[in-house]
């Protein structure tokens, strides 16, 4: 798989060892380049925030996309959506990760490391990578309405 964007990964300890498994799935079975943002070491006291809002910055700075993981997915998307540029969607699904890229143009995916399996989390995040946004009008008026809130 070739990636033309920079990718970035975080967790909390709930997602540590689901991030574990991403990061060598990036390695050794895509082969695509990524920065591990942490937690580098599991620690059952950290939190989320910590890594996501950090990691969502790095992202939108360097028009990139990132992967966040916590138990739910819904802390670490709430985080990293308070990010000015940041359009984290959580990834529950397949066909939800291709949508979200295909009509929310979305530079975040959130992952419940308690919820998903590693095999289902791969997928959900190779279908991720691989979507385009489609732009039509109709997806952009959308979009430039959530925009103007910000």
């Amino acid at each position: 798989m070739k990636i033309d964007f920079p990718l970035y990964i975080a967790s909390d300890h709930a997602g540590y060892q689901l991030k574990k498994r991403l990061v060598r799935y990036f390695k050794n079975e895509l082969e695509i380049p990524f920065e591990d943002m942490g937690p580098l070491e599991f620690d059952e006291l950290d939190d989320f925030p910590d890594f996501t809002i950090p990691t969502a910055k790095k992202a939108v700075e360097t028009n990139g996309r990132a992967i966040f993981i916590c138990g739910s997915g819904i802390g670490a998307c709430i985080s990293a959506n308070k990010v000015k540029g940041m359009y984290a969607g959580f990834g529950y699904n397949i066909e939800v990760a291709g949508l979200m890229r295909q009509h929310n143009n979305t530079n975040g995916l959130c992952l419940a490391g308690r919820a998903l399996s590693e095999d289902h989390a791969m997928a959900i995040v190779k279908k991720w990578l691989e979507t385009e946004f489609l732009g039509d009008e109709k997806y952009m008026r959308r979009n430039d309405k959530i925009k103007s809130e910000e």
